[in-house]
């Protein structure tokens, strides 16, 4: 239990903001497993239509800072390659 009054307002706060970013994070991975799944069955067509939906996910991750830009990098790249692999 909090001892002061900042210590309270602190543990609200951050128990708000773990909210939200477990959600963010949670949207991600939920949008990177669909595009994988979907590059895994070979609907490439399917597949282009949804990479920038997922960039664009990841992005805002960033923006929001709930991913580092690093990891985001990383993992914008490995889906690209991914998605350049299928034939």
């Amino acid at each position: 239990m909090p001892n002061t009054k900042s210590a309270a307002k602190r543990m609200r706060s951050s128990a708000r903001k773990e909210l939200h970013n477990r959600s963010v994070i949670s949207r991600v991975r939920r949008s990177e497993k669909g595009l994988r799944a979907t590059l895994a069955a070979g609907k490439k067509e399917d597949a282009a239509k949804s990479l920038p939906e997922v960039l664009s996910v990841i992005d805002k991750a960033v923006k929001s800072r709930v991913l580092t830009r690093n990891a985001a990098n990383r993992k914008k790249s490995r889906l690209t390659l991914a998605f350049n692999r299928v034939k």
